[in-house]
């Protein structure tokens, strides 16, 4: 089963847009919880609530071999039926960007990782041959700092529009990371990429709306919004009920969201 598959089906499977970053930062974890035990913990709670989880890597790099070993244990924990996306978001060029691709596809096994496409299409295309995994561009991300280039306006469009437009011919399938800070540009993206997988941070935490990214992200169908949270559900209590109340708290972002879906 491939990327768009796997991540379809379990939309349908789940009803559901959520998508659980699994970002473990210690400092933020109960005490004498290690991160793959967190991790387990966060999954067995929420699994049935989701579309896809998004392990960031940063998180586990920090940890050196200790939190790669966990991320590898938490990818391999995950219920197969359930899409991994790595949040790498790497790109460059020639054998560098060929072995981008074999660690992140072949030894930690994701479904699809975030990729930056500003070194231009030899940064990506490692990632496009491979049979059945996903590629989410960068094309404007939920922080602040997204201005300075990824709106800047080149030839009477803002920058983000030319990697979707230009992107879409590379292949198809290709995905975008776009904000749920930006929604109305979250909008336009939609119809520039119809059919595209969106993957859409923002949310929770960061003060993006969760209504208006249902309503801006989904396809015509109603689906391809992956819509994720991480800190708002991870450490919704920093106490030993963590799992039980991120668990409550996916549930309250799912059932809204579903709610914005059947009204649509």
């Amino acid at each position: 089963m491939n990327f768009m598959e796997k991540l379809t089906n379990a939309i349908r499977k789940n009803k559901s847009l959520l998508c659980v970053g699994l970002d473990p930062d210690p400092e933020l974890m109960p005490d004498k919880v290690s991160v793959f035990e967190f991790n387990r913990a966060i999954i067995d709670a929420t699994a049935d609530l989701v579309c896809a989880y998004k392990p960031n890597l940063a998180f586990y790099e920090a940890l050196g071999n200790e939190g790669l070993e966990a991320l590898k244990r938490t990818v391999d924990y995950i219920p197969a039926d359930i899409p991994v996306i790595g949040d790498a978001k790497r790109g460059d060029i020639g054998n560098t960007g060929e072995r981008y691709a074999t660690a992140l596809f072949d030894d930690l096994k994701f479904d699809a990782v975030t990729i930056s496409p500003y070194m231009g299409r030899d940064s990506v295309e490692p990632f496009l041959t491979r049979p059945g995994k996903g590629v989410f561009l960068l094309a404007l991300t939920s922080n602040p700092g997204s201005a300075d280039f990824q709106r800047v306006r080149v030839a009477g469009r803002p920058l983000y529009e030319h990697v979707v437009k230009l992107s879409g011919t590379w292949a198809s399938g290709i995905g975008y990371v776009v904000g749920a800070t930006h929604p109305g540009e979250l909008k336009r993206v939609r119809a520039l990429a119809p059919r595209a997988p969106l993957l859409i941070p923002g949310v929770g935490s960061q003060g993006g709306d969760l209504e208006a990214a249902v309503r801006a992200g989904v396809t015509a169908f109603g689906d391809l919004a992956v819509i994720n949270a991480s800190r708002s559900i991870l450490y919704a209590s920093s106490g030993r009920d963590f799992a039980r109340s991120a668990r409550t708290e996916a549930k309250r972002m799912q059932d809204a969201m579903e709610r914005v879906r059947a009204a649509l």
